[in-house]
């Protein structure tokens, strides 16, 4: 018999997400589990009880038969104090921890000798645990939902319109750190017609920014410790780029709409980067979104959990429950993170888990083990590596452009002129041979070449199809040969002949096709 899995309902304020769906209860059963849910659990996401019946799930009546009754918690935040007092000797706790911030609570957890409790905000950041990458799933829907967010504070158009009773410009966005809550905010400011702006320590995100038609704000700053990944996470950057950093801020406050902060490094306090001097120089009517005041906030002016109004009229939002906002949607997903942390627990689809230290993901997400605290864990190579910075093009002076040019000349030419030779050897050689009237047509052939590729090879490569497209009427001389040939009494001269004028047809008909596709492009409609 499978083990029983148990989701007690969260008991942190304003919290309405829950770590079982009933479309996820379905997949974990087939691993071989039994599960249970407390009564209640899924209300806030709009999860009734009767729904978790009906897939199979046994509700119980409160948080105490959950813990008590089940072999494997599976929770969204981390437990409080009375939780983690609760948890049974030789289970296990699958959830958010946070142990960097919180030692007191793996203590606790340690002293209650689990079997193991496993970190979803632990996840490494390699390719192989995708899946498993809560952050990320969170991170994606605390994006989208910040730009909801701001729109709803803002009161203005995010797109520009033209209309009878005048103009009105699009609205003007700044997304600070492009990871997945950056890149999902991007998206949705792009989306309802923003002109988005983004900015990252990390260089090598700019072509995902501008994939996405944001502009990337590039901080010309050479010190090679200006910002980078650290375990797939961005790290700490130095005291000169953080300098130059706010003075780009500084620059863009008084342009700038709407901002969204989402710049975190595991384990410490959120980087200030919206100071009190940059919201006093927005705009009146201006938005600020910070994702990362649960870790102290990017902007002077968060204050966590809240919505406040500056004496300037600037909106600072610093609500902490972004993807809680979007229950249904981000217990989902953060659902299906969890079955594919027990579909890996559980290789032989039997219900019983095997947490195997030696699997590199599992070892990562494991805090507590058997009673022993595992945290923090080996470092992990990850598969996120900043791109080799190519050395700056030194400009040329005219005198060594001059020089460069009278030499490739001259390279040039010394080829031609060795072809040249080459070839007229070879003609010579040729012509003693074979008959003057093969020679004849041979030399025109040898000619043509010789003077379509250098007419050819002087033409842009953008305009080679439309130049082909056209000189493709030249087959119309191959058509015209082919028919003084196709009367000719040689059965194998005739059906060449015939072939020629098949195919040199085709080139003609689909060269006037193609060109008139491409000038079709260009119409108005």
């Amino acid at each position: 018999m499978g083990m029983k899995v148990g989701v007690p309902k969260e008991t942190a304020a304003g919290e309405r997400r829950v770590a079982l769906t009933p479309e996820t209860a379905g997949r974990i059963q087939k691993l071989g589990y039994d599960l249970q849910i407390e009564s209640g659990a899924g209300d806030a996401a709009n999860f009734s009880d009767d729904v978790y019946r009906e897939a199979g799930v046994e509700v119980l009546p409160d948080a105490a038969a959950i813990w008590s009754g089940s072999d494997i918690v599976m929770k969204v935040q981390q437990p409080s104090m009375a939780e983690a007092a609760m948890v049974k000797e030789g289970s296990s706790l699958i959830s958010f921890i946070w142990p960097a911030q919180n030692e007191d609570l793996v203590a606790t957890l340690k002293d209650r000798k689990p079997h193991a409790v496993l970190a979803m905000d632990q996840v490494p950041r390699i390719s192989r645990a995708q899946k498993l990458d809560a952050l990320s799933s969170m991170a994606n829907i605390a994006g989208y939902r910040a730009v909801v967010e701001a729109a709803n504070n803002f009161g203005r158009f995010f797109t520009g319109q033209v209309t009878a009773a005048g103009k009105v410009p699009p609205a003007k966005v700044l997304v600070i750190g492009a990871g997945v809550a950056g890149l999902a905010a991007i998206g949705a400011a792009r989306s309802m017609g923003a002109i988005v702006r983004s900015f990252d320590i990390r260089p090598e995100v700019a072509e995902q920014i501008e994939s996405m038609g944001a502009e990337f704000l590039f901080l010309d700053f050479e010190d090679s410790d200006g910002g980078g990944t650290e375990g797939g996470y961005a790290k700490p950057s130095s005291p000169e780029f953080r300098a130059k950093q706010l003075e780009l801020f500084e620059a863009q406050a008084p342009d700038i709409d709407i901002v969204i902060t989402t710049a975190l490094i595991p384990g410490r306090p959120a980087p200030e980067l919206w100071t009190e001097k940059m919201v006093r120089a927005m705009k009146p009517g201006s938005v600020v979104v910070d994702l990362a005041a649960e870790q102290g906030g990017n902007c002077a002016l968060t204050v966590k959990g809240e919505r406040i109004v500056t004496d300037n009229d600037v909106v600072v939002v610093g609500y902490t429950d972004m993807a809680s906002r979007m229950a249904a949607q981000s217990s989902q997903l953060y659902g299906t993170n969890l079955r594919h942390l027990l579909d890996d627990l559980t290789p032989e689809k039997d219900g019983q888990p095997n947490v195997n230290m030696e699997d590199v993901v599992i070892r990562g997400c494991t805090v507590v083990k058997d009673g022993e605290i595992t945290f923090p864990p080996p470092p992990v190579s990850t598969s996120v590596a900043p791109k080799a910075v190519a050395p700056k093009k030194v400009e040329e002076t005219a005198e060594e452009k001059a020089a460069r040019e009278a030499a490739e000349l001259k390279k040039a030419g010394s080829r031609t002129t060795m072809l040249l030779v080459v070839g007229a050897a070879l003609l010579l050689a040729l012509g003693t041979v074979a008959p003057a009237s093969f020679m004849q047509h041979f030399i025109v052939f040898v000619l043509s070449c010789f003077v379509g590729f250098y007419v050819i090879w002087n033409v842009a490569h953008s305009l080679h199809t439309p130049l082909m497209a056209i000189t493709n009427a030249v087959s119309s001389i191959i058509i015209v040969g082919a028919l003084l040939q196709i009367s000719s009494p040689n059965t194998t001269v005739m059906v060449l002949a015939a072939l020629s004028v098949l195919m040199a047809s085709i080139n003609i008909f689909g060269g006037f096709l193609v060109t008139r596709r491409m000038l079709a492009m260009f119409q108005k409609s």
